[in-house]
Formats: structure tokens, C-alpha cells, sequence
């Protein structure tokens, strides 16, 4: 898909309304994680060299169209050192404005009309401005009045961040360098079904963990104790096997689990094969034999797609084991230039924030579910209205 950028436009002296992603964690009024606010930089940059007069539109959590304050943009403003403008839709700092600036709108969901695409709403959004820049890849599978709506309004285009999230993920899905081995976890099958079948498809091996891997197990008669799974996705879990064969894809499930008897961060990890698990074994990481096995996948790969960590990588660090050996393979086989990776999510990038490896990673995707709909070649409402 070929989109129209902002490389040659003249945005001097001209009013730009760009929606970039700040969903961000915030504790206590600090950022705590600004890879996203990061990785918007080069397009503001950009823009605020070449002379123009940016107003930035972004959203925090889900404040349900309501003006809750505890989803206040105030922290970004201030990590930004940017003026926070407090009504998006009162255009009277615009006459103040000066080539280069850049503002901040406050959170956009403050508004019922944002993610009902009201076309009212976006207008009164879009007023104003000269023209419309997306760069918010991880929102572009929403049609949201900021992605969407306001296209109709004004002539629009891609941001540096999201053409490139757009290049990266064709090329990996187009022309991949094989083996080509894709790890998928997370906690349902029954919202992965479209991604598993895309990467089946795609890939020489499909490494499925998590709470995903637990259902799969089940649909294969392990006893999987008190843990998270969906015992209603059996028969799409076996589908999904059977599929997976059609296509010459081998999928790896995992094989023994990292299981305590209570669903907490300080408990006694012990790790288990799958006639081992008791009725009271709750599954919160994968096993060490599980870890080895993926971690051997990855070093046999030429390109490696990871959505999902498989287990509590939050609960460092004894039930981080499994995703951060992950994440470390990958990364050391990236460093070697034996491995182009792909790596998207938040969670999935916080694992390797933690680990200390995100920057040796061929791509940090800054989408979750708009990576995953991309790769499952779904059309992302946000991106189709900027295709030439």
C-alpha cells in the first residue's frame, strides 16, 4: 500500500491537526513509559522544523466520552514542555500560534463524538486547520472521528512513524526471509482466531504460549488445573491444529508450565508437566522445558514476528522467566545479523524494556491491535484513507 506522506508538502505558515498516540502508562502523574511518545518525535520534529503550526490530538485510557480528569493529557504536556490546550474544539489559541509551534489538545474521548465518528464533531475537530497528519499506527484500526471523520474535512496524510510501521510489517508479510517463525500469546483464542489462521499462512512455525497455549492444551486433553484458558475455543483450538497442517506450518504448544497454588507475585513457583498439574495449579508462566524449545525455535529462524508474552512478565522475576529468554534469544540473534525481528504489543514491549533488550530488536512496533489486524490483512480503517 503506497500512502501519501508529508516528504513533499510545504507546511509553512500552515495549520496542522496531527493525531499521534500518547496512551501511555502514567503512575502518580509520571510517565513511566514514553516509548510511544518517543517514537512520534521525528514526525513532530519534522513538522515543527519545516515552519509548521502543529496541534497535536491524542487520547489517554478510556474516559467513555466523559471529562474525567484522572485521563488528563496534563503529565504528556508537561513531559513535552508544550502549552496544553484544555477544549480541542475552542480554536481561539490558533490566532496565537507562530511558525513551529506545537500544542497539545486535551484528551480527545473527553468527547462522545471521538469514537462514535460523529461527523459533526469531526468537523468542529478539523476547523481551523489546513491539513490532517495520522501518525498513530496503534489507533488506525479504530474508525474514530481523529483518524477517520476528520479526513473528509481536510487533505490528509501519514506521519513519519506510521509509514514506517506500514513498510516494516509489508515487507515481514510480503518478502520474509525464511524460516520464518511467529510467537503468539496472550489470553484468548477466540479474539486471535483471524491472526493465528493469517500467520499459519505466513509462517514455517507458529509458537503459541500463554494463556492462548493453555486453551490449546486443553483441546488436546492436558489437564490444565485452576488457570486461565477457554474451554468453549476447544474446537477452534483443534481446528486451528488441523489448519495448521494443511498448511505445512508446524505449531508448537507448549509443553510443562511454571504453576503455584495462588495468583500472586510472590508465589512459589514450581514447574510442572502437563500430568503433573493438579486441580489447584494455577499456570502462570511457561516451563523450563517449554522456554528451551522456543528459545531453539528462535535461533533456528531467519525472521521472528512476537505478539504476546507467555506468561506474567510483569512479575519479575520469577514468573518472567519464559518471555524474557525469549526476548533475549531474539536479541541476541538480532545483534548477530542472523534474525530480523518484529516485535509488537505493549505488554510484549514492556518485556523487552525490562530486559533490557528493545533496542537491539530489528522493529518495536508501537501497535497492539492494530498490529495484529494488519498482519492478519485486515483493512485498518485509519490507514486506507491516506492510500494514493
Amino acid at each position: 500500500m503506497k500512502l501519501r506522506t508529508i516528504d513533499n508538502i510545504d507546511v509553512r505558515g500552515k495549520y496542522v491537526l496531527l493525531r499521534d498516540d500518547f496512551n501511555v502508562q502514567i503512575v502518580d502523574g509520571k510517565i513511566t513509559d514514553s516509548f510511544r511518545i518517543e517514537q512520534s518525535m521525528p514526525t513532530i520534529n519534522a513538522l515543527r522544523n519545516a515552519g509548521a503550526r502543529v496541534a497535536i490530538v491524542a487520547h489517554l485510557g478510556r474516559p467513555k466520552g466523559s471529562r474525567n480528569m484522572e485521563y488528563s493529557l496534563a503529565p504528556i504536556a508537561k513531559y513535552m514542555n508544550v502549552p496544553l490546550i484544555d477544549d480541542p474544539l475552542d480554536k481561539a489559541f490558533l490566532s496565537g500560534m507562530k511558525d513551529g509551534d506545537v500544542v497539545l489538545l486535551e484528551n480527545v474521548r473527553f468527547y462522545a463524538g471521538e469514537e462514535e465518528n460523529d461527523s459533526a464533531f469531526a468537523q468542529k475537530l478539523a476547523d481551523g486547520f489546513d491539513l490532517f497528519v495520522n501518525d498513530a499506527f496503534a489507533v488506525s484500526h479504530r474508525a474514530h472521528a481523529s483518524t477517520v471523520g476528520v479526513t473528509k474535512f481536510l487533505p490528509s496524510y501519514a506521519g513519519k512513524l506510521l509509514a514506517s510501521e506500514i513498510e516494516e510489517l509489508s515487507a515481514v508479510m510480503e518478502k520474509p526471509s525464511r524460516p520464518l517463525v511467529a510467537i503468539v500469546a496472550g489470553s484468548k483464542v477466540s479474539t486471535k482466531i483471524g491472526v493465528l489462521k493469517s500467520l499459519i499462512r505466513l509462517a514455517d512455525k507458529l509458537v503459541i504460549g500463554g494463556a492462548l497455549g493453555t486453551t490449546f492444551n486443553y483441546a488436546t486433553g492436558a489437564h490444565v488445573g485452576n488457570s486461565l484458558y477457554e474451554p468453549d475455543q476447544k474446537d477452534t483450538a483443534l481446528e486451528i491444529l488441523n489448519y495448521a497442517k494443511e498448511n505445512n506450518c508446524e505449531v508448537l504448544i507448549p509443553l510443562d508450565k511454571g504453576v503455584a497454588t495462588e495468583f500472586a507475585r510472590d508465589a512459589k513457583r514450581t514447574d510442572k508437566t502437563f500430568d503433573e498439574i493438579t486441580d489447584n495449579d494455577i499456570i502462570l508462566d511457561a516451563g523450563a522445558l517449554t522456554t528451551a524449545r522456543d528459545v531453539d525455535a528462535v535461533r533456528s529462524a531467519a525472521t521472528v514476528i512476537w505478539n504476546g508474552t507467555v506468561g506474567m512478565a510483569e512479575w519479575t522475576p520469577t514468573w518472567s522467566a519464559g518471555s524474557f529468554a525469549i526476548a533475549r534469544a531474539i536479541a541476541e540473534q538480532t545483534r548477530s545479523g542472523k534474525l530480523k525481528s518484529i516485535v509488537g504489543g505493549g505488554d510484549t514491549v514492556a518485556a523487552l524494556e525490562a530486559c533490557g533488550v528493545k533496542d537491539d530488536i530489528s522493529y518495536v512496533s508501537t501497535g497492539g491491535g492494530a498490529f495484529l489486524e494488519f498482519i492478519e490483512g485486515r483493512d485498518l480503517p485509519g490507514i486506507s484513507v491516506l492510500a494514493e
